[in-house]
């Protein structure tokens, strides 16, 4: 799915705060988001990863999740995020609070991070796209690598949607299978996005590009992102509850994702370099 209007139209704010039966998506990741705001619990003996703290409203919904997945929220020792966006990281500072987890998050997103978005290229002036700045305890960059146990995920640099946005991969085992999994950060490009002429941001439309190539050279299995309707969450929810198998094992599904992002990417920059000329 491609959302086209503002994060704001982006999905009703019914079905960012809708709850969203808690479930385990393959091996040790499950999902412990909203209907319309994706949040996943990578769990470990040694304590939990959590990529995506939503809103602020958010956090009792994904710490009731874990719970009912029997897991304690308290053991959460990472909180990672996909991008900064108010709708992705906004209930950070209360997970920080909550669990005392080491925040990371990516170098080009930290300074919107820890201003509350302030610093944003796009929402930077829109006081209703804010949320309460929080201190990142890990700076990442492109390729590192995040430990916990014997889990390990690798930071992507995605970039356009913010200048910091990550894909998350990670290889886990399930009924003595292999799976490689991708989190997909955004490749949206929102209405309000200049890829010509963008003075906050003039590397904009190469940024998607390069993350488009990246995408497309990531290995997957297991297709999921930021929010559900990029990888149809809830159909393939039913599904699964159906028996039919696991449908969130859909290479073919994120090829198609991939493909359709680089399509929009094309449309939009040409539509924009033909504006630019009149």
């Amino acid at each position: 799915m491609f959302l086209t209007g503002s994060v704001h139209s982006a999905q009703t704010p019914g079905e960012w705060t809708a709850p969203f039966p808690a479930f385990r998506v393959v091996g040790n990741v499950y999902y412990v988001g909203s209907a319309g705001l994706a949040s996943y619990l990578i769990a470990t003996p040694q304590g939990h990863i959590l990529i995506n703290s939503s809103l602020p409203v958010s956090v009792p919904l994904i710490r009731k999740s874990v719970e009912r997945l029997g897991f304690k929220f308290t053991d959460v020792r990472i909180l990672l995020i996909s991008h900064a966006h108010f709708d992705h990281d906004g209930g950070s500072a209360l997970v920080k609070q909550i669990t005392h987890a080491q925040y990371m998050v990516m170098d080009r997103d930290v300074a919107a991070v820890e201003s509350g978005g302030k610093t944003d290229f796009a929402y930077g002036g829109s006081a209703s796209m804010r949320y309460p700045p929080t201190k990142v305890d890990r700076v990442l960059r492109d390729g590192d690598q995040v430990r916990l146990g014997n889990t390990v995920l690798t930071a992507h640099l995605t970039a356009g949607h913010t200048k910091g946005c990550t894909t998350w991969t990670l290889t886990v085992k399930d009924g003595g299978r292999l799976y490689r999994v991708v989190i997909v950060g955004s490749i949206n490009i929102n209405s309000e996005y200049k890829l010509v002429n963008n003075g906050k941001y003039p590397e904009i439309a190469a940024d998607y590009q390069r993350s488009i190539q990246t995408l497309r050279s990531l290995p997957c299995d297991v297709f999921l992102g930021a929010h559900g309707g990029y990888f149809d969450m809830e159909e393939k929810y039913k599904r699964r509850k159906a028996g039919a198998g696991n449908p969130f094992v859909d290479p073919e599904g994120y090829r198609r994702f991939v493909d359709r992002g680089e399509r929009a990417l094309h449309e939009e920059l040409a539509k924009q370099q033909a504006a630019s000329k009149l």
